[in-house]
């Protein structure tokens, strides 16, 4: 496990490190901020429809060879990026290509190093994997935002996706290496490692549709992401604009927020049992905490209120993620995550839209405090909805017939 996370640090810190470099040089070969934003959705687009299919391969497959081929193969992109940045051949249409392409591979890359770092932890102490991956993932981002701006300085941007690409290759080269954990819960992809044939997409989607408690963290989660959350969007209005702030102080409120979201997982890793109850109260509060901070008089205020809701919103995630990997059966898990994966992608590519349309009707206060108020209301109706429910189920089950699927259900 040790291992692995240094390995994903240094995977993450390559990826936040291209990520940053190519937004530049998709602005310094276009001029366009539009085409910027173009390109990042043309890498996320292909989650969409094809991270069901992602997930069943995960499912399918054995998990470390999986990861293995999909970390190579990303290795190969950014080499290939790489290449053409350094010899001056590189356009807007071929990085438009090569960006999908990473989408696609990312499909199945994305579940399958989830999963697999589950694997190296007995299953009790899968929770606490999860908040030391979160932990990791907002340090190899702090890290990789950093060492671009370093790195283009002195080695050029191709230097930027070399590095990168060594990253993937460092990760692949760990992962033969990884041995379960005593206790895990073991992935069975197929008798002699051969695909099994009963492992469907629709098998997975049947599962997300009739478990309630992944319905309902789908609810929580999505009203959080599109309402809420995108604190890059929104504070950044709210700081220049009627907080009269520049660059520099809105650069000590992302700051802030990278802080709390590191607090955050530490905290996290410490769970036991998530639960999606415990994701909603979390949630509800991050609200509350936004609806203050919509409000708050002066910059001063505003970091006050920054570092507690990075804090609620880290731990959230990581007790949603702890629920997601952990509540289906080890061999739906994969497909499960692919379900999530383009649910996740609808919110990504409609929130940051949907929140600058809210933003233009009710200004950057309005929208902190509507989107805040909305999302505490939505998780609370729905709690007590959830309250409401067993009796209804319970005189049901008394009337008809005894049915012990119903009543565990219930």
């Amino acid at each position: 496990m040790r291992w692995w996370s240094v390995a994903n640090f240094v995977s993450n810190a390559g990826t936040w490190m291209q990520l940053t470099v190519q937004n530049l040089l998709v602005l310094q070969i276009t001029g366009s901020a539009a085409a910027t934003g173009l390109s990042m959705s043309v890498q996320a687009a292909p989650a969409l429809l094809m991270s069901v299919l992602g997930g069943a391969a995960v499912d399918r497959w054995p998990r470390r060879l999986t990861a293995a081929v999909s970390q190579a193969l990303l290795s190969a992109i950014a080499f290939t990026t790489a290449v053409l940045v350094a010899l001056d051949r590189l356009d807007m249409t071929s990085l438009m290509a090569l960006a999908a392409v990473t989408g696609i591979v990312a499909t199945v890359d994305n579940p399958a190093c989830a999963l697999l770092g589950n694997d190296l932890v007995p299953a009790q102490d899968v929770p606490s994997a999860i908040g030391v991956g979160a932990l990791v993932f907002n340090a190899g981002r702090l890290a990789g935002a950093a060492l671009a701006g370093v790195t283009v300085g002195f080695l050029g941007t191709a230097a930027a996706y070399f590095a990168n690409g060594f990253s993937f290759l460092f990760v692949t080269a760990v992962i033969p290496f990884l041995r379960p954990a005593a206790g895990a819960v073991r992935h069975v992809a197929g008798k002699g490692g051969r695909p099994r044939a009963d492992l469907t997409v629709r098998e997975g989607l049947a599962f997300f549709a009739r478990r309630p408690r992944l319905v309902a963290l789908a609810g929580v989660t999505g009203v959080s992401a599109v309402l809420g959350r995108n604190y890059g969007l929104t504070l950044a209005v709210l700081v220049t604009g009627p907080l009269a702030g520049g660059a520099s102080a809105f650069g000590t409120v992302s700051t802030v927020l990278a802080v709390g979201g590191i607090l955050g997982a530490v905290l996290g890793a410490r769970l036991r049992r998530p639960s999606v109850r415990l994701v909603g109260a979390l949630a509800a509060t991050g609200a509350l905490l936004q609806v203050a901070a919509g409000m708050s008089p002066s910059l001063a205020v505003l970091l006050v209120l920054v570092l507690p809701m990075a804090v609620v919103e880290s731990v959230s995630d990581t007790a949603g993620t702890a629920v997601l990997q952990t509540d289906p059966p080890a061999h739906l898990r994969g497909r499960v995550l692919g379900v999530w994966g383009s649910i996740g992608t609808v919110w990504s590519l409609g929130g940051p839209p949907a929140l600058g349309l809210l933003m233009e009707l009710a200004g950057p206060r309005g929208a902190l405090v509507t989107g805040g108020l909305v999302i505490a209301g939505s998780i609370a109706a729905g709690h007590l909805l959830r309250t409401r429910r067993p009796p209804a189920l319970l005189r049901l089950t008394r009337k008809d017939a005894p049915r012990p699927a119903l009543q565990t259900a219930a």
